[in-house]
């Protein structure tokens, strides 16, 4: 996606990017002519966002027809956000009025416009929220509906939707039919061969290990993920992971989750199987098998249909084609979705019947409630801020050389000749004011524990913050995270977090 980013900045497309560090694309905006780069305070994204509303309202750039035939509750968020004026929101997010104005005058002035938005929005306690302000923007516009338009969550990982769709969601069957209907519940319950299935919701990640800690949550089996490294604040993790009675690790590679397992069992990677990818557009594409797995290694539904035999319930399909006829059978947005139908271009859900097209656009006449509903979007605190005992803001993040955790990428050669060792970005005036060099080994302090690092001095971090991926199982970054949770999804506040740099050892 990035590529394409830069390829239509090439092109003409101007870009705003919101964003406290430098990161590629932001330099792309920063350098283009008419682009802009709003460098904001960490964990200030709603009161920028509401800014950039309150400027479409008061100068009268909102799509009026849109909104007044597709919308309501305009009147109260115009109400709410007339508190948040530029210059107000300036002295909060550190972005001059100026920019703030320039760049909702852009959006809201733009023929075609989309907003793509990713972990920088959601992965603060206030992230659900984040995105509604972000959707305010879109109804105030009419944004929506139409090719090049629309709001675009990018998800951290290429089949996050496709896991989505088939119901790893602790409220929802596959294809986001809820746990507590009872017709739902009956055609899932006849097509697996049981009497009964759960109608009462699951619990959400954070709160499985509150409730290992507390003794009641005895086990966890773990596909293709790593917590033990990536969950923010990780500690409590590690607590809540030696605190179950079994634990079970599949995966590629020995992850630092592996370490708590009881049970590893070996999975094969994308290469070494046959499956499906759904990307965040909706789009269901077909994986095939390259080569073998190595020794004992299998596809994960393989695996997942031995162990459900040996526990009592046989499974069996002969190949995942089965599996996505099943899927389509008990699933109505993927009905018309089969192996055969996925050619090089794959199919998009909605696909309610196999001569259906496919549904590439979204919203073009009406949304799922009927009318889009504006939400009064209020300014969420981050857990934490910098103070005298902490004075930095740590932003984490992901590097372009490394992938996710780590676990395949750290064990490429050349990569890790690339990026050996963690580093926290650090902007010069900081450095300076700290008396640390390029290359200077330092701890990374929270109020939760630390981590070392190698000091990097760039003018990419913001003046007062700073910057750390989480690739490195040798400087778990995520011990010193935060615990700030946003109330309403619990994903985790990785994006801000109160740090001191001490002299490492």
């Amino acid at each position: 996606m990035g590529l394409k980013v830069r390829e239509a900045a090439a092109r003409g497309t101007r870009l705003v990017v919101i964003d406290p560090r430098r990161t590629e694309v932001a330099a792309i905006a920063e350098a283009q002519e008419g682009g802009l780069w709003l460098r904001l305070r960490p964990g200030t994204n709603i009161p920028l966002l509401n800014g950039l509303l309150h400027c479409i309202l008061e100068e009268g750039l909102l799509d009026t027809a849109f909104v007044e035939a597709r919308t309501e509750n305009l009147e109260a968020v115009r109400a709410h956000v007339a508190d948040y004026p530029p210059e107000k929101v300036a002295e909060i997010t550190g972005v001059p009025a100026d920019d703030i104005r320039a760049a909702a005058r852009l959006y809201a002035g733009a023929e075609k416009a989309l907003i793509l938005y990713g972990l920088g929005v959601a992965e603060h306690k206030g992230g659900t929220a984040g995105v509604m302000a972000l959707a305010n923007l879109v109804l105030a516009t009419g944004h929506v509906g139409r090719p090049h338009t629309g709001i675009n969550p990018l998800r951290g990982q290429n089949n996050v939707q496709g896991a989505c769709d088939m119901g790893t969601l602790p409220y929802a069957y596959p294809g986001y039919q809820p746990a507590d209907d009872a017709e739902v519940l009956e055609r899932f319950a006849k097509a697996w061969g049981v009497k009964t299935l759960p109608a009462q919701d699951g619990l959400l990640e954070p709160q499985m290990y509150e409730a290992a800690i507390e003794g009641r949550f005895k086990g966890l089996y773990v596909v293709g993920y790593d917590p033990a490294q990536t969950q923010a604040n990780v500690g409590h993790v590690h607590r809540a992971l030696q605190a179950m009675e079994f634990v079970v690790v599949q995966d590629l590679f020995l992850t630092e989750t592996a370490r708590f397992a009881h049970v590893v069992l070996p999975a094969a990677c994308f290469y070494e199987k046959d499956g499906t990818f759904t990307s965040g557009e909706r789009r269901v594409r077909r994986v095939r098998k390259a080569v073998e797995p190595p020794g004992e290694a299998r596809a994960d539904w393989e695996i997942v249909c031995a162990v459900a035999t040996a526990m009592g319930f046989p499974m069996h399909y002969d190949h995942p084609a089965d599996i996505m006829r099943e899927i389509a059978s008990l699933t109505p947005s993927y009905a018309g979705i089969s192996y055969d139908r996925l050619g090089a271009a794959g199919q998009v859900w909605p696909c309610p019947a196999p001569d259906h097209p496919g549904t590439p656009l979204l919203h073009s006449e009406s949304f799922p409630r009927g009318k889009g509903r504006f939400a009064v979007v209020s300014y969420v605190l981050p857990e934490e801020d910098a103070d005298d005992d902490y004075p930095l803001v740590l932003v984490t993040g992901r590097r372009l050389v490394h992938y996710n955790n780590g676990s395949m990428t750290r064990r490429c050669e050349g990569f890790d000749r690339l990026a050996a060792r963690e580093t926290v970005e650090v902007h010069p005036e900081d450095a300076g004011r700290l008396g640390l060099t390029d290359g200077a080994e330092v701890r990374v302090v929270s109020r939760r524990g630390e981590v070392p690092a190698v000091v990097s001095v760039t003018r990419r971090s913001r003046p007062g913050s700073v910057f750390m991926s989480f690739h490195f199982q040798d400087s778990l970054t995520n011990l010193v995270t935060s615990p700030g949770l946003d109330p309403k999804t619990l994903t985790p506040e990785y994006k801000v977090c109160a740090v001191r740099l001490e002299p490492g050892a």
